[in-house]
């Protein structure tokens, strides 16, 4: 009898900006490498996803300090040293067992944040050289626009390759460990056995740091002209 199963209760895992933020950077990721790749729409348009993607990771940032408790960097970024204990727990027969995030598993977050925020601000100082130039092209030298044009084809390898990861890493907890990642990151809830109490902020406090970025963001890009 699995005793940890049978005391297993749904519980709140993950609030609704945080499930939001992740389901609206996939699909604007998809549309960037659509438009940027294949022609799918205007350019412009890649460039307002860009726009749109730069306000929702600072969003995202903001929300690692200021959100809820499972959403939060001090919740789940662990050094290096916690990360290698989860790993080898993992192949032990006593396995670590999280609520939010692993000890693995936030520098995973981590690495993406980092890898997108990376694409959409070189994004703003590249150039094709022909009709598409980042607003910010004209405020930095030729150089520089070389360069960043360089960074975002080579960081959107980067990105594709942390992104297939996550893919594989979320369809081996399914197969071999038979936890869905999946099903909480769309209803917020999870089955856990003794959960820690969490606490959650008013969504309220994500739609004002949201206003605030996105207003931010559109300043940026009226300065740039």
């Amino acid at each position: 009898m699995n005793t940890s199963s049978n005391n297993a209760a749904t519980v709140r895992v993950w609030d609704f900006p945080t499930r939001a933020f992740h389901w609206i950077l996939v699909v604007l990721i998809a549309l960037q490498y659509a438009t940027g790749e294949y022609g799918m729409l205007d350019m412009r348009w890649h460039a307002w996803f860009g726009y749109a993607t730069l306000a929702l990771i600072v969003f995202r940032v903001l929300w690692g300090f200021f959100g809820s408790q499972t959403s939060r960097f001090s919740d789940f970024v662990r050094g290096p040293r916690a990360a290698l204990r989860y790993v080898k727990s993992q192949l032990s027969t006593n396995p670590q067992r999280g609520i939010g995030h692993n000890a693995l598993g936030g520098w995973s977050v981590l690495a993406l944040l980092l890898c997108v925020a990376i694409q959409a601000v070189s994004g703003l100082f590249a150039s094709d050289d022909i009709d598409s130039d980042g607003p910010l092209v004209a405020h930095v030298s030729h150089a520089t626009v070389k360069w960043m044009t360089r960074v975002h084809h080579w960081n959107q390898n980067v990105l594709l390759a942390l992104i297939g990861l996550h893919v594989v890493a979320v369809l081996l907890y399914l197969l071999l460990k038979h936890e869905n990642l999946i099903l909480p990151m769309l209803s917020g809830r999870k089955q856990a056995a003794g959960a820690r109490p969490l606490f959650f902020v008013d969504s309220r406090r994500a739609l004002a740091l949201l206003i605030i970025v996105a207003a931010a963001v559109a300043i940026l890009l009226w300065w740039a002209g």
